[in-house]
């Protein structure tokens, strides 16, 4: 595993991933149903995330297709967002790369270090995030809305930017990962578990962005 070849695959999902996007996007904008496709895209891509997950000697045969299948979910979602909001996707992809580039050179130059208690501190925020989504998503099947987490309230803009910070913090441990792994001489079949993990952390974070401009946009 080397840090160059992590980049390489990295940049491969990016254009994976950018290709099944203009695939929906296109497909959206000519008017046809991509319903279909986005959460045809959502649930196989969260099944093939827990299979890298769990077993990584699988990243170099599944992660191309992971990035395709978030591709179609992205694109759909983000064709529907630019339909309320024009210029929206623009916005929160730009933010988002800004977000990451700053990220980077904060960890090359060590303002911010991976250190034990930072991992534990970022990890325990990921889980609760993650625990209070699922109680979300579990409490609107049965009508249950939680409070604050997804309208435009102050409150609810608040509870996005600690999701973002959370999510953004996530791409630390993720260089951490990367170079520690090419220190050590871990595979090479790592190179693809290490940019599927910064592709999980960049795409999230995508999303969360999305999320508090369409909170910003409709309070106007």
């Amino acid at each position: 595993m080397t840090i160059n070849g992590t980049v390489n695959k990295t940049f491969i999902m990016l254009a994976l991933l950018m290709g099944g996007a203009f695939s929906a996007w296109s497909m959206y904008n000519n008017g046809q149903n991509v319903v279909p496709y986005a959460i045809g895209g959502a649930i196989l891509g969260f099944i093939l995330a827990l299979i890298i997950s769990f077993v990584p000697k699988v990243s170099p045969y599944l992660v191309p297709v992971y990035a395709i299948c978030e591709g179609l979910f992205l694109g759909a979602l983000s064709a529907n967002y630019e339909s309320l909001y024009e210029g929206i996707t623009l916005q929160a992809a730009l933010i988002t790369i800004g977000v990451f580039i700053a990220l980077l050179l904060a960890y090359k130059t060590r303002l911010i270090r991976a250190t034990e208690n930072f991992k534990l501190g970022v990890f325990a925020a990921t889980g609760g995030v993650a625990l209070v989504y699922l109680l979300s998503f579990v409490l609107r099947m049965f009508g249950v809305q939680v409070p604050f987490l997804h309208d435009n309230s102050l409150i609810g803009i608040g509870i996005s930017i600690v999701i973002i910070i959370i999510a953004a913090l996530n791409l630390v441990l993720d260089f951490d990962f990367i170079e520690t792994g090419a220190q050590q001489g871990a595979p090479k079949y790592m190179e693809w578990y290490g940019a599927f993990g910064l592709m999980v952390t960049l795409v999230w974070l995508y999303i969360e962005i999305l999320r508090l401009l369409s909170k910003l946009r409709s309070r106007n």
